[in-house]
Parts: C-alpha cells; sequence; structure tokens
C-alpha cells in the first residue's frame, strides 16, 4: 500500500459512502494502520480513503486515549463557534505546513468497523484531527484553508543541530 502524493487528482475526489463494511475494508484498514505507524517524522495521526487511492468514506484516526478508529460514513452534525488555530499537515503534502483555523468542538456520528452508530462529542486533538480527515473525505485539502483565510504557508527546509526543523515562509500568491 502506498501513500498518495499531491497534487495527485484522487486526493480531490469526493468520496461515496460505504454501503456495507466487508472483510476487504477490514484488511484494508489493517495496512492504512500499519502505513500511518510507519510515518513517524511527522507522526501519522490520521489516514483517510482517498489517501491510498480508495473512493469510499472511511478513515482512521488516531484517538487521545484509545489509539486508531476506524470511522465509515461520518457526519459532522454541529461545530462550535470557538475556533483555534493549528499548525497543520498532511502526510499527502510532504514537508508543507500552515496555520489553519477550525472549530474545537464537533459533534459527530459515524459507524465503526463492526457497522455501529456511534455519536460523539469531539474536542481538542481528537476534533482536529476528525476535521482533517473528514476534509479529505470531501476531496479538500489544509492547503486549501491556508489559502481561503490567506494564512501563512510553511515549508520544512532542514534541521538545526538540535534536529529541529527549521521552517520558512512559501509566498502565496492568489
Amino acid at each position: 500500500m502506498q501513500l498518495v502524493i499531491a497534487p495527485d487528482n484522487r486526493l480531490r475526489i469526493k468520496t461515496k459512502p460505504v454501503k456495507k463494511i466487508t472483510a476487504s475494508h477490514l484488511k484494508i484498514l489493517t495496512e492504512m494502520e500499519k502505513l500511518a505507524r510507519s510515518f513517524t517524522d511527522p507522526e501519522g495521526v490520521g489516514l483517510a480513503s482517498t489517501q491510498i487511492g480508495e473512493g469510499e468514506q472511511f478513515f482512521l484516526w488516531k484517538t487521545k486515549t484509545h489509539g486508531f478508529k476506524a470511522v465509515f460514513n461520518p457526519k459532522i452534525l454541529k461545530y462550535s463557534k470557538k475556533t483555534k488555530q493549528f499548525f497543520e499537515g498532511c502526510l499527502s503534502i510532504p514537508n508543507f505546513y500552515g496555520n489553519v483555523s477550525r472549530p474545537i468542538k464537533i459533534s459527530v456520528t459515524y459507524q465503526n468497523e463492526i457497522g455501529q452508530e456511534v455519536k460523539a462529542n469531539l474536542s481538542g486533538m481528537d476534533a482536529w484531527i476528525f476535521q482533517h480527515e473528514y476534509d479529505h473525505l470531501r476531496g479538500t485539502l489544509f492547503m486549501d484553508h491556508v489559502l481561503a483565510h490567506k494564512s501563512k504557508l510553511y515549508k520544512v527546509v532542514g534541521k538545526d543541530r538540535a534536529g529541529a526543523e527549521i521552517f520558512e515562509e512559501v509566498p502565496l500568491s492568489i
């Protein structure tokens, strides 16, 4: 299994609902988790179906307390009015980061890997990662938010002696 890297058009598809969760889906999720775990710098905290070239609505998300969770056919029912800016990146857009403003709390519904409906109120990192992966299923990338809000985009240009990444601002022309 390989990661789809931008500007590949498969990252822009609007996914279709999963009609029935099959053994094939579960096998793909196992491979997706292996792939996500293989990324350590930066850490893989989520992976959407579009990032592996699939066109159905599912993703994995690394929760704060329960490890990776499978999410099928997600819907965000409610967004908080309060937002926070996150310094966001994406495995499919290596070495680029930007400030993205997202709601700090969301109410969601989705099916888990055995098809049960789950309703949850998410906040903090859980809400942020869920929204990022949900965006992937709609063909939206974090850079779309950066551009829409005329935020700043950064590229990793190397590491310092201590191993910390060195960022350089990328000029945006719209």
